[in-house]
């Protein structure tokens, strides 16, 4: 058995791990120093202060002193030091705990049942307008905060029940509700896509210019197939009374607008806007978002210290899961690397002689299949390192393939049976809702991802058009 053919057994055995339950970035580190023992092996240079303890006769305390630190003189365990120094001073990430602090705080804003009713009212004529309104505040709320399971568990609380109220149908309400809260991970300013910028080397400015326009197409393909099924089937989606909507004038519409939707949305173009037009860096401009977040909760009166410690803890506990993943990873392809599997992989992969739109089929859908079991993070840090090496052969640029991957990952959280998305709200939904009827609720939306897999494929221009507008076109 060669050194590569120990590599794919390495990968293995941490596929199987993670099927068996194992904290995934412990698995990473444990996996990269136990090969990469085996690997940076050296019996020559590890016990050389033993042999010569030997030769010259020292004590037993002296000679087990010599060889247990001969035992730890392995080139691995520098490797690891290094690794996690490295992950610990990108500047990348830094600006991942300050968004996470960002979204915890407006999620603790009590913003949402505001802006829900808000565009309710406003949309009321609109056909599925219930719907709509929880579409558009799963949109602006999950671009605001990036996390998914906050989203789809305050909008589960707060507009599933008012839907179940008028009578929708439970299927069609609980679709639009798993769907929309997923869109934070694809919509500028996405943790998604600082983990992966960091992961393949591309600049996280240009990764958020590529994103725009695709999570906002997706988000306007969720809203045509939303009204569009309302119209042809209103049972689904009843028409709202009076009684259900209020009584409201322009101008009471008008400042509902101001004082719900005007803040949240003024919040995300600023941090935005500061990056996209190179006022601030990433790091920076998430900052700007942490402090704009806890304004937004002092302005609402929402700004307790439980809220505050809360959102510290919660904001300290995902980071550290983020940069241990970071460690592990980095760890495991490394030694990975050096004992020739990326290049065994590589050479099986180009071997087949696939064209450039097979192999973009092919990753897609490990990719969705990997996102039955697995979390965007692991697949983004554990998986992503070993497509990117092998993009210059069949010509497809890192960008494209991240924005493709951003879109597909959508589906981790909506594709059976572990769609997160449907447990997250299945956890705060009536008893009557069953689990199966989430499930199908979702299943359009599932297709819809995949269609605008298919039209950012068809039309790149999608993507390269704010990044070459702003930045000029990359050589």
């Amino acid at each position: 058995m060669t050194d590569a053919h120990i590599a794919v057994g390495m990968l293995l055995i941490l596929i199987l791990a993670i099927f068996l339950g194992f904290p995934v970035a412990f698995t990473l580190m444990a996996l990269g120093v136990g090969f990469g023992y085996y690997a940076y092996f050296d019996a020559g240079r590890m016990w050389r202060g033993y042999d010569r303890a030997l030769e010259s006769g020292g004590d037993a305390f002296t000679l087990a002193q010599t060889w247990i630190g001969g035992f730890f003189n392995n080139r691995i365990f520098d490797l690891f030091v290094n690794q996690t120094y490295s992950v610990i001073q990108n500047d990348v990430l830094t600006a991942i705990p300050l968004f996470l602090f960002m979204g915890y705080i407006v999620e603790r804003a009590n913003i949402v049942d505001r802006l829900f009713s808000t565009l309710f009212s406003v949309t009321r004529r609109v056909p599925g307008s219930m719907a709509v309104a929880a579409l558009a505040t799963c949109t602006l709320f999950a671009t605001a905060t990036g996390i998914v399971g906050a989203v789809v568990t305050l909008m589960g609380l707060l507009a599933l029940p008012a839907m179940l109220k008028a009578r929708y149908d439970v299927r069609y309400a609980t679709g639009v509700i798993c769907a929309g809260g997923t869109l934070g991970i694809l919509i500028p300013p996405s943790i998604l896509l600082i983990v992966y910028a960091a992961t393949s080397g591309i600049s996280v400015v240009r990764m958020y210019a590529a994103a725009l326009l695709p999570g906002f197409a997706l988000a306007g393909f969720y809203l045509i197939y939303v009204v569009v099924r309302a119209i042809l089937q209103p049972q689904l989606a009843p028409r709202p009374t009076k009684e259900d909507v209020g009584e409201h004038t322009p101008v009471q519409l008008a400042w509902m607008m101001l004082t719900s939707f005007a803040p949240l949305a003024f919040l995300i173009l600023a941090v935005l806007g500061a990056i996209l037009f190179g006022l601030a860096t990433p790091s920076e401009a998430a900052a700007i978002g942490a402090l704009g977040g806890l304004a937004l909760a002092a302005a609402y009166r929402a700004l307790t210290w439980q809220r505050l410690k809360e959102s510290v803890y919660l904001t300290a506990r995902t980071t550290a899961m983020v940069c241990w993943l970071f460690v592990g990873s980095a760890t495991f392809a490394s030694v990975f690397a050096y004992l020739g599997g990326q290049q065994f992989i590589s050479d099986f992969v180009t071997g087949l002689d696939m064209s450039p739109l097979m192999f973009l089929i092919l990753a897609q859908i490990i990719i969705f299949l990997l996102g039955w079991p697995l979390e965007w993070t692991e697949i983004i840090v554990i998986f992503i390192p070993i497509f990117i090496p092998l993009l210059p052969h069949f010509g497809i640029d890192p960008l494209f393939f991240g924005i493709l991957v951003a879109i597909n990952l959508q589906t981790a959280f909506l594709s059976p049976p572990m769609a997160m998305s449907a447990y997250y709200l299945k956890g705060v939904s009536p008893p009557h809702v069953k689990l199966t009827d989430i499930f199908r609720g979702m299943m359009p939306y599932m297709l819809i991802v995949i269609l605008c897999m298919v039209v950012i494929y068809l039309f790149p221009s999608i993507v390269y058009m704010l990044p070459n507008l702003l930045y000029g076109v990359q050589r």
